[in-house]
């Protein structure tokens, strides 16, 4: 499906409304009235054989009768007409169809065939070239072009922001209340059952479009997680994405799937894949609504800090009080601010933050406070309130705010929130601020929680150009024996492997088990009881005694396990009493044998639980909780997506000890960072590295200090040849990109893709280029490179862009980056465009021929079509390494550029 078709999406030049209609409660007449009603300049064709003119244009009888190819068609009829309709639109090369009808899947092409005509449309469609909205959409509504092609009781005002909705009903409440706040849209999409056009291609579409600033979500489900979670990646390093998800419980869910037919997802999943994606999720409506408007009317933050001017004490206490409790900052006011206050504010003034003018506070009071907190360094923003008084001058006070806020040299780097609570003396006054563009909410904590959702898209934004630490080096990573020992357990049909047959797997990726030892069950108890203590003198007395068996999850609910034996006697006589407990407490349990383990050394040491679950929509995801025989790992555990870093795995932490999932119980030898995380990125590599395993649960695992062990393990395994395809959201390193070339002069250097912790050497290597290469890469004279922006370049999404960096080792062991070469792809995968570069003391030894043959494989090998790139006229050397490897090479005088072209397919 083209990318480039979008644009009749979002550029129609012409509408043809099928099954247009004068009849009134008919969505054909509807659609008319919206279309004629929003001055799009464009021609619109009604389709129909019933009426000669459709609220008095000129109507067609038939798609073939029309005077033109539509670039867009709405689609108005009942859905067993849709089909033929949608075969007529493809074949005379209609760009875009907006389907309004649903229950085309429970309809079948014929009486003979079991494909239903929603297959049967898609197929059509696609063979042609021709995109689909829908089916079960509302339409759309592009403002800036005057677009109102959808059943909406009412249109859009023109504005910033970008909204797309699974839920029609959604999109007509959104609508409402912007109206009402003045709030406009550069875009409006009801997404429907989205059989075609998706929320990934939108996404893609509207992080690129000047006119959008902000892309709202309204998301019942996710069918297509990879492509979904690139473009949501790649967008908002833009611009924010917010969406609110439905089915945040298990009930929730079902009606969701209902309504979309989309995949059971784990809510928890669903919140790590968003955070993951940079995304902010708001909880409900009312969160949405006030994250809009801080979007619509606010610039970026600058930074955290709140500064709260009020009349009244008790609602400066709830905003300030909300506010810590969402983890926000008060800002901090300076002497000189103070000194400043205390001239014009009445000698009982709070002479701190939050600053209350006292209940007399009128316009001029509130304007001069105002001015005075504006100019203070140490306050990033400024949330005004007001309450209702005697004075009755909320019009004066909030039009004296409005003209300091325009007149003030910082109107631009602040942020101002304003809160007028009260309902008809307040009304008047938030319509004044909306017309100001200045964000206005009815309650203090309303206002604080659309301030709090800046920040954490903020720290969002933060978190994602974050420099991971490297794993320490003397950490194991062996998938090609841990790959073996499970394909060895595949084979033998066996899909659950406990801690005796799990450690060695683990251990090659550095993960720690204690020294267990497992006896088979059989009839002869007494047996067994040797076996368990030869086992056990093996091992080294104190030891635990666990039973083993797949129909008891938790052991202890069973009696199932005995620690702390400490004699031959202790182990025989646990052996016996752990047996008949189990069958006692479980009769049908079938025991597969007992385990014998060292004892850990728990005191001082946490226990915690992690597991590796797989979900139904984002595939496998981490979990880290603290456990419990009724544990949840979706309610009662952090959730990560992999490939996990050290930066990842330790905003994980962070999140399971802010969401109480996880508590420092403060313990001598208890939770460290480092090792920690050490841990979770090591489990991670084991399974992107390892498709055999399909699930994982440790439980516990003790925390002490340095020392990270995994006492209980289970992993459950794919059956041999049976990998999941999409088991991964998120597209990881991929190592078997790597290389080692040997250039001109005998040097030996390693050609690989680029990863985010390798931005300090990336930034020592672009500041090392000289000023004539800087000036030939950047089209320019540039400035060095900022960290935001080395982030981006070393942070990337290897499913939508490539770069390929070369890199030795100098003599005191550290790895150097000599060149660079990397290329963006279009959402289509026709073009790449490539750029490179190489140090300058190596240029001439053929390293930038090394880096651009790598990157020609690897796009051929991606099925790309065609890779392009561009230099300047006095960059001839480059210009004929690629003519040497096959470029088309041509100069554009205009521009003064050189265009290189490889036709790759």
């Amino acid at each position: 499906m083209s990318q480039r078709n979008i644009n009749a999406l979002f550029k129609p030049k012409s509408v043809a409304v099928i099954g247009a209609s004068n009849g009134d409660k008919k969505a054909g007449k509807g659609l008319m009235k919206n279309l004629l009603s929003s001055g799009f300049s464009g021609p619109i064709m009604p389709v129909t054989p019933n009426y000669t003119s459709v609220l008095g244009v000129l109507a067609y009888p038939s798609i073939a009768d029309l005077p033109m190819v539509p670039d867009l068609a709405v689609v108005c009829t009942h859905a067993n007409k849709v089909l033929g309709i949608i075969e007529q639109l493809a074949d005379i090369g209609c760009k875009v169809a907006v389907i309004m009808a649903s229950g085309m899947e429970q309809l079948l092409c014929d009486t003979n065939s079991d494909v239903n005509v929603l297959e049967q449309i898609k197929a059509k469609a696609k063979a042609k070239g021709m995109r689909i909205l829908g089916p079960n959409s509302l339409g759309m509504i592009l403002p800036p072009i005057g677009l109102n092609a959808s059943l909406a009781h009412t249109g859009a005002q023109n504005g910033k922001i970008a909204f797309v909705s699974q839920s029609a009903a959604i999109c007509t409440t959104v609508l409402d209340w912007a109206n009402n706040k003045g709030i406009g849209f550069s875009s409006f999409i009801s997404l429907g059952d989205a059989a075609d056009l998706d929320f990934d291609e939108l996404i893609d579409y509207l992080g690129r479009d000047s006119k959008t600033s902000a892309i709202l979500l309204y998301i019942d489900s996710i069918s297509e997680k990879q492509h979904f979670l690139s473009a949501a990646r790649a967008a908002s390093h833009n611009k924010p994405i917010l969406v609110i998800k439905s089915g945040r419980s298990n009930e929730g869910m079902q009606a969701a799937m209902l309504h979309t037919g989309g995949t059971a997802g784990n809510d928890a999943v669903y919140e790590a894949a968003f955070r993951r994606a940079g995304m902010l999720r708001v909880e409900d409506l009312v969160d949405l609504f006030a994250a809009v408007e801080s979007l619509a009317h606010s610039a970026p933050l600058k930074g955290e800090r709140l500064a709260i001017i009020s009349n009244g004490g008790g609602p400066a206490v709830l905003a300030a009080d909300e506010l810590i409790i969402k983890g926000g900052k008060l800002a901090k006011l300076s002497q000189q601010t103070i000194s400043a206050l205390d001239a014009v504010l009445p000698s009982t003034w709070s002479r701190q933050n939050p600053v209350d003018l006292m209940g007399d506070a009128a316009s001029e009071r509130y304007a001069k406070a105002l001015e005075i907190v504006m100019n203070d360094e140490n306050c990033d923003a400024v949330l005004v309130l007001h309450s209702p008084s005697l004075l009755g001058e909320s019009q004066q006070i909030a039009d004296a705010l409005i003209d300091t806020i325009k007149l003030h040299p910082k109107r631009n780097q602040l942020n101002i929130l304003t809160n007028w609570s009260g309902e008809d003396s307040a009304y008047v006054a938030r319509k004044l601020f909306n017309q100001a563009s200045i964000p206005t909410y009815r309650t203090p904590e309303g206002a604080i929680r659309a301030f709090m959702h800046m920040v954490e898209f903020r720290r969002n934004q933060k978190l994602l150009q974050e420099i991971p630490e490297s794993i320490p080096a003397n950490i194991p990573t062996n998938s090609e024996l841990a790959r073996q020992l499970l394909q060895q357990a595949q084979a033998n049909q066996q899909l659950e492997i406990e801690t005796h047959q799990a450690a060695p797997i683990l251990a090659a990726y550095g993960l720690n088990t204690i020294q267990t030892e497992f006896i088979e069950c059989n009839d002869d108890v007494q047996s067994m009881a040797q076996q368990a203590i030869n086992a056990a003198n093996a091992i080294g007395y104190p030891v635990a005694l666990k039973v083993q068996s797949k129909d008891v999850m938790y052991k202890s609910d069973v009696h199932g396990v005995v620690l702390n034996l400490s004699s031959d006697e202790d182990v025989a006589n646990a052996t016996e009493s752990v047996l008949r407990r189990v069958n006692q407490a479980n009769p049908r349990a079938r025991i597969e044998g007992i385990i014998i383990q060292k004892m850990a050394l728990t005191a001082g040491a946490q226990e915690l639980r992690v597991a590796v679950i797989n979900d139904g929509v984002f595939g496998l995801a981490i979990c880290l909780g603290e456990g419990g025989s009724d544990w949840d790992p979706t309610r009662d555990a952090a959730v990560a997506l992999p490939p996990l870093n050290m930066s990842l795995a330790r905003y994980m932490v962070i999140q399971a000890l802010k969401s109480n999932k996880l508590r420092d119980r403060h313990l001598p030898l208890g939770l460290k960072m480092t090792p920690l995380c050490v841990m979770l990125t090591q489990l991670s590599h084991l399974i992107i590295d390892c498709p055999e395993i399909n699930g994982i649960d440790i439980n516990p695992v003790l925390a002490a200090g340095d020392n990270i062990t995994l006492l209980d393990v289970r992993l459950s395994l794919n059956p041999l040849g049976q990998i999941p395809t999409n088991r991964l959201a998120i597209q990881p390193y991929p190592k078997e990109l790597e290389e080692t070339v040997t250039l001109k002069n005998e040097l030996k250097v390693m050609l690989r893709p680029i990863l985010p912790e390798d931005e300090p050497k990336h930034m020592d290597f672009d500041n090392s280029l000289s000023d004539e290469d800087r000036y030939k890469r950047y089209f320019g004279v540039r400035a060095k490179m900022t960290h935001e922006e080395m982030a981006v370049l070393t942070q990337i999404d290897y499913s939508r862009e490539m770069a390929f960096i070369a890199t030795m080792f100098d003599d005191k062991g550290n790895e150097i980056t000599l060149g660079a070469v990397r290329a963006s792809i279009d959402p289509d995968n026709t073009e790449a465009e490539f750029a490179m570069a190489v140090r300058s003391n190596y240029q001439g030894v053929g390293l930038g021929r090394a880096l651009l043959e790598k990157l020609i494989r690897y796009y051929k090998h991606n099925d790309t079509q065609v890779l392009t790139g561009f230099t300047m006229f006095e960059n001839r050397s480059m210009a004929n390494l690629a003519k040497s490897l096959g470029f088309d090479v041509s100069f554009d005088m205009e521009e003064q550029l050189i265009k290189m072209d490889m036709k790759l397919k």
